[in-house]
């Protein structure tokens, strides 16, 4: 009975944790396209963003990665075994935790004003987590190394279509702002057309 209180627990925390996970980069891109905007609007943004991934980070990404590491540690020693799907899994989920340590880097810097990023990096950055999520999710409930890399690979073609979108919004964005009733009348008065 301890095995499963202690299983739905580690649940509860690595939901918590994903949930931290996927939204932390949402704020790097929201920091880094603050960035574009006049220098009193930037200040007033940017202040706002890092407060926000501060409250995120440390008052639930950091506290539940934590918890999820202890209570999934201690349900895997009252499990009494090591299953081969259960190997993957922590295999994934080591390399959950790197990329935990490099979103920590990415705050780290915007917290003190640094941005080494485009939001266009940023935004494929932010599937990385839901690459993990697909991987951990078929293993845990298949408990087939196969189905897992089935899963992965329509993962990978989905990311394929998200990075196509996210391309396809970038030039959206541009082809508007380039369209704005300012950006018009410049590009006409460059041309030499009048009104």
């Amino acid at each position: 009975m301890t095995h499963l209180y202690l299983k739905a627990l580690h649940i509860i925390f690595v939901v918590s944790w994903f949930a931290g996970l996927l939204y932390i980069p949402r704020l790097f891109i929201y920091f880094t396209e603050a960035n574009e905007r006049p220098e009193s609007e930037r200040r007033v943004l940017q202040t706002q963003f890092a407060k926000m991934q501060r409250l995120l980070w440390y008052g639930i990404t950091w506290p539940a990665a934590l918890l999820t590491l202890v209570l999934g540690l201690s349900a895997w020693h009252t499990y009494g075994s090591t299953p081969d799907w259960l190997v993957y899994k922590l295999v994934l989920v080591f390399l959950l935790y790197l990329y935990h340590l490099s979103c920590h880097v990415i705050f780290r810097q915007q917290q003190k004003g640094i941005v080494r990023y485009t939001s266009q990096q940023l935004r494929v950055w932010n599937e990385v987590a839901t690459v993990f999520l697909v991987g951990i999710v078929f293993l845990v409930v298949l408990k087939d190394a196969m189905s897992m890399l089935w899963g992965l690979l329509g993962l990978v073609v989905f990311v394929a279509v998200l990075l196509l979108a996210i391309r396809t919004y970038r030039i959206v964005r541009q082809r508007q702002s380039q369209a704005t009733p300012e950006n018009v009348e410049m590009n006409n008065r460059e041309k030499g057309v009048s009104k």
